[in-house]
């Protein structure tokens, strides 16, 4: 198998709504290729969903019929490398068309030697930003709205090459944003934590080995609503080797703790994802514009959840890797609101953070890592809501 047939094959699955994060590492678990040729393979797939959509107006002047699931991808796949990679034509032309078995394997032939003469002929013409950058129309109109037309185009732009790998100290690999979000938590020696929306466990690791600090806390409870999810928590507790994590399966809107009983309440709660495009680059084809209002109703539900669990003078996490006003700064108008109370924590963040409203936001030029907003709150008294 070439690392061109498990790319394709992993975008033939992924069209069939799977995901890229889970597909592709099962398949080059399974296909033998070399470590150069995996990563090869990686840069394909992720490289061609993150700019579909510019791979698709780039082929589709030269096709005057529908193309079935194979012969699309393979076009995506070719013209990816031709206008992306800078492939030599005469490579990538080949090389992709021999993937294809059938009488589409010409037409895959004729459309990515077209592409090739146009990318030669000159710089393309775009018909919009959207195209260009290859995102949804409104996923490009609502950062526009919500970060400015300057900041947005810059984190889209961040968020079409790919992550970096950061791995922590005790080997697990987690982008600096979500390691920045665990510090904030601050939990130390003796203290308890709740960690609601924990899956795969980044987060609930790195708080229960200390983080930045010497020790960890006396417990972390790691919770996620589905078994398979909060598996994979308890397996990444159980490869680093930490003794103060409880996993459980539980729904975060009713996760049936004690109240009051936890030092610090994390909510790094299920969001639009507009932040971490560039990791999870096949999101952007599926999040859905009413998928917003959807989240930040849930994720207020869990808050409302959430609030009741932490001890008087404890402290709520909130954070979310997305961009977007009504999860942020909108949610932080709510807590005011809801919860009036409780007051803001600002703890020491790298300078890279902005402040917006009570809490923080990070955008992903700003230091190359996934955009995220933080927002920590004390709460003073057991009887919290307005």
């Amino acid at each position: 198998m070439t690392a061109r047939a498990s790319a394709l094959g992993a975008l033939l699955e992924v069209d069939g709504a799977g995901r890229a994060n889970v597909v592709l590492p099962s398949l080059l678990r399974e296909s033998g290729l070399s470590e150069r040729d995996r990563a090869f393979a990686t840069e394909l797939v992720y490289g061609t969903l993150r700019m579909r959509r510019a791979c698709d107006w780039l082929a589709e002047r030269h096709i005057r019929r529908s193309l079935d699931g194979t012969v699309r991808a393979a076009v995506r796949l070719g013209t990816y490398q031709l206008a992306y990679l800078h492939t030599p034509p005469h490579a990538a032309v080949s090389a992709t068309v021999a993937e294809v078995e059938g009488p589409g394997r010409g037409l895959v032939n004729a459309v990515l030697r077209r592409v090739a003469d146009d990318l030669a002929a000159g710089p393309i013409r775009w018909p919009d930003l959207a195209t260009e950058l290859s995102y949804p129309d409104w996923v490009v109109a609502q950062l526009e709205e919500d970060l400015g037309v300057e900041a947005a185009r810059a984190a889209l732009e961040q968020m079409n090459e790919p992550a970096p790998v950061t791995v922590r100290p005790d080997g697990y690999v987690q982008d600096l944003a979500s390691q920045w979000v665990a510090a904030a938590a601050g939990a130390g020696p003796g203290e308890r934590v709740a960690d609601l929306c924990a899956a795969p466990g980044g987060k609930a690791t790195f708080i229960a080995g200390g983080g930045a600090r010497p020790t960890g806390p006396d417990l972390v409870v790691a919770g996620d609503i589905e078994l398979g999810r909060a598996q994979l928590v308890a397996g990444n507790v159980q490869r680093l080797g930490l003794t103060n994590v409880a996993t459980i399966v539980a729904d975060a809107g009713h996760p049936g703790l004690r109240p009051a009983a936890f030092d610090r309440v994390l909510v790094d709660a299920p969001c639009s994802g507009l932040g971490v495009l560039r990791r999870r680059p096949d999101a952007r084809w599926r999040v859905r514009p009413g998928d917003v209002p959807r989240l930040a109703a849930l994720q207020r539900r869990l808050l409302d959840a959430a609030i009741p669990l932490v001890r008087p003078g404890g402290l709520l996490v909130y954070s979310v890797c997305t961009l977007t006003r009504a999860e942020t700064a909108g949610m932080d108008r709510w807590l005011s609101t809801a919860y009036p109370d409780a007051e803001p924590v600002l703890p020491e963040l790298a300078p890279v953070w902005e402040r917006i409203g009570r809490g923080a936001r990070l955008l992903p030029q700003a230091a190359d890592t996934d955009g995220m907003f933080l927002l920590i709150l004390r709460v003073r008294s057991r009887d919290h809501r307005k």
